[in-house]
């Protein structure tokens, strides 16, 4: 900014210190931007600091004016603001403190400002990008979180009733039917279209703020009042569709031809006594179905409007070259596999994917180590009511040996840690010894001297086939907070939708990690980092069961990134393990210049190398056909939401998961993922889904912001961390219907 003190420069042009044009992005070029803090030029000014839509921190001085609450926003204040000596005016939105002890007001603000930072990138630099509210700036972060947006002009249509000749009418008409265009385009739905969030300044019509947007194809949530909503909308069933806002465009041309709302229960009882609505009628526009009304480019079409998308139809997206050298890698990994490729493309063509049968049980850890056949051997009888000792071994996770139930080698482990012998011989009620066996551990016989002593929960040895998940990654990329954040949503039933039941593995341990991690976090807390171990041991278990089949014990290992980078004994037991998550961090991965500013802050740099614990892993675990892992794998993108308003990752981190499992996500999810990694960062980075024959890519977040100190100021607000173990259960045979997403099916591990 400049001093309106200092004298002018003479070498300046002569336009440097004119007011600047209220249209143009306000960035760090900016006259009024203010490189460094400064104190404000006159005591009624502060100073503000935000994101620009691009993700450039700005700075300028600040003049406000009176709070005043909009309505439809509970909990958000808004103000006129002036920004700069310029006095650009904006208006400022803020989440209040007070507001913020309700879980869902923060997302509904960062929604929001997604949605607006979407519009803003896509349609900013465009002249009819004009009907759209424009974005200038934000911060999520603040503790009073905040977007900014240029004033609209204008005034509302409501005030324009019965004011209106029909050559406005017509033009207001389509020019929200091209808004809607424009939203649908960016996979919006603005849900707040009615005569009195609309303004007309006598020559374009401008929608408010959006703050009520959903994503197409989210589930519909209860929002609006008749006529402006459509019926699903008000009733919040089924997904949202861009003709959602259709309907609202309807009504209001009906209200702005008749004087009057209609009833919005379908089309208008006297609908026919106007002519000039004709086309709207004949075309299923007022439809209480949005599958009959018609696509907003089609009803651009009826009204003669042009599309402003329709001569950039044909533009390329900068992703689809690496999207195509995804389906190259995929095609080379199934030839390497002798596995013959199926039909692959993006979610929403999953109706053309070949129909496959129910997917055999892969290979165990036993017997990919000891050989034989398995299938020969009995099944281990049910737990239920009272386990029995399993007809086959179970490979013990940590050691890699074999282990045969034997009841003498059962304890117990008090508050001290301390083994306990269990003697369940003269236990008669076989409601107590189920209950027992249920809480005991059974002691590994193989300890030698001067190995660490370890045991197993007795349900590891009495249900069905184990999974030994291990997250792998170097230190501070999120491990910790993300198994947290996994099981934190396993708890509150994440996985029932999926067909899925979890009961805890040992009680007592599991009681532990949900006070020690999982409530912690959900508390706002940062977790301290995992410490080296000596012994590798797992850090929680589940029992997971589908459809009523025999539950399978699925443990996670989270070790420290110093112990996966090393080559040493505490990592040998990767060498058994079932399937893997790589987690990757953006800020050690991605050539983006938005993120340096909190590489800064956090003391972390960018590698072009890849991650060690990556590369030190893969090399130590067997390889099979092709010279592929054959051990399923996800690559999960975490902290994503330090990207998140990059158009390919809002695509996927905004939306929740799918339910049930459709296979033709994850493949989605994996091209774009593999797309913007190859394009922002080295291809080390991609070594684990180069290297195993099973491996998907996902965009999540375990704690959804940067914490301060110590804690989290928003709270931690976790987005999709359970798809890399959807895709993990699908790729080993324990999600019910799920069918095979990886290249790799029958290999031989």
């Amino acid at each position: 900014m400049t001093d309106p003190n200092r004298p002018r420069d003479p070498d300046s042009p002569p336009d440097a210190h004119r007011p600047p044009d209220p249209q143009q992005p306000i960035g760090p070029d900016h006259p009024d931007h203010l490189g460094e803090p400064s104190p404000p030029p006159h005591p009624y000014y502060q100073e503000l600091e935000f994101l620009n839509h691009q993700e450039a921190q700005v700075r300028f001085v600040v003049r406000y004016g009176e709070d005043r609450r909009p309505p439809g926003r509970p909990g958000v204040l808004v103000r006129r603001a002036l920004l700069g000596t310029g006095a650009v005016p904006v208006h400022q939105y803020r989440l209040t403190s007070s507001a913020q002890g309700d879980p869902d007001a923060y997302g509904l603000m960062e929604r929001e400002v997604a949605a607006a930072v979407a519009l803003e990138r896509r349609y900013g630099g465009s002249k009819f990008g004009a009907v759209l509210p424009r974005v200038v700036g934000f911060d999520l972060t603040a503790a009073e979180p905040f977007v900014l947006y240029r004033p609209p002009g204008g005034r509302p249509l409501s005030d324009w009733a019965g004011r209106l000749g029909a050559e406005d009418q017509e033009r207001i008409t389509g020019q929200l039917a091209m808004a809607v265009r424009l939203l649908g385009e960016v996979d919006l739905v603005h849900r707040a279209i009615t005569p009195d969030t609309v303004r007309w300044d006598g020559v374009r019509v401008r929608l408010c703020e959006p703050y009520a947007a959903l994503r197409a194809g989210e589930t519909r949530e209860p929002f609006g009042a008749a006529p402006w909503s459509s019926p699903e909308q008000r009733a919040g069933h089924g997904a949202a569709d861009p003709r959602d806002d259709l309907w609202s465009v309807a009504e209001i041309a009906y209200y702005l031809l008749s004087g009057r709302p209609d009833r919005g229960e379908g089309p208008p009882a006297d609908l026919a006594d106007y002519r000039r609505l004709a086309a709207l009628e004949h075309s299923g526009l007022f439809a209480r179905n949005a599958e009959r009304r018609p696509h907003p480019a089609e009803l651009l079409r009826l009204l003669h409007v042009p599309d402003p998308l329709a001569t950039g139809a044909g533009a390329a997206d900068p992703l689809d070259r690496w999207r195509a050298e995804y389906d190259t890698q995929i095609a080379r990994k199934r030839a390497l596999s002798g596995e013959a490729l199926p039909s692959a493309g993006p979610a929403g063509n999953s109706q053309d994917a070949p129909v496959q049968g129910p997917r055999a049980p892969r290979t165990s850890v036993f017997r990919r180590v000891f050989g034989g056949d398995e299938a020969a051997r009995p099944a281990a009888p049910a737990p239920e009511p009272v386990p029995a000792p399993p007809a086959r071994s179970r490979m013990c996770p940590h050691c890699l040996l074999p282990v045969e139930y034997d009841e003498r080698l059962l304890v117990t482990i008090d508050t001290k840690g301390n083994r306990i012998p269990l003697d369940l011989s003269n236990e008669r009620r076989p409601g107590h010894r189920a209950d027992a066996l249920r809480k005991a551990y059974h002691l590994c016989p193989h300890t030698r001297d001067g190995d660490e002593g370890h045991e197993l929960p007795v349900p590891y040895l009495t249900n069905g086939e184990p999974l030994s998940i291990a997250l792998v990654g170097s230190s501070s990329v999120g491990k910790t907070h993300l198994l947290a954040a996994m099981l934190g949503e396993v708890e509150v039933g994440g996985l029932e939708p999926y067909g899925l039941k979890c009961r805890p593995l040992n009680p007592e341990a599991h009681r532990t990690y949900l006070r020690e991690r999982v409530q912690s976090l959900q508390q706002g807390r940062q977790l301290g980092r995992t410490g080296q171990q000596t012994f590798a041991r797992f850090a929680d278990g589940l029992l997971v069961s589908a459809g009523g089949a025999t539950p399978r014990p699925v443990v996670f290992f989270d070790l420290a990134g110093e112990d996966l980078a090393q080559d040493s004994e505490v990592g040998r037991f990767l060498m058994g393990v079932d399937a893997f998550i790589f987690v990757l961090d953006p800020l050690r991965a991605l050539r983006m210049p938005s993120l340096d500013p909190v590489r800064e802050q956090s003391g972390l740099r960018r590698r072009d190398l890849g991650d060690e614990a990556f590369a030190t892993v893969l090399n130590r675990i067997p390889r099979q056909r092709g010279g592929l892992v054959a051990a399923p794998a996800a690559l999960a993108v975490n902290k994503s939401d330090l990207v998140r308003f990059e158009p390919v990752v809002d695509r996927w981190l905004g939306r929740a998961l799918p339910a049930p499992h459709d296979p033709a996500v994850p493949r989605a999810e994996s091209r774009d993922a593999y797309a913007f990694l190859a394009q922002h960062a080295s291809p080390a980075w991609l070594k684990p889904f180069d290297d195993c024959a099973d491996c998907t890519l996902h965009f999540v977040a375990a704690t959804g912001g940067q914490a301060r100190g110590d804690r989290f100021p928003h709270g931690a607000r976790p987005r999709r961390v359970l798809a890399p173990l959807l895709s993990l259960f699908a790729l080993c045979g324990l999600l019910p219907g799920a069918e095979p997403t990886g290249p790799t099916e029958g290999i031989v591990r």
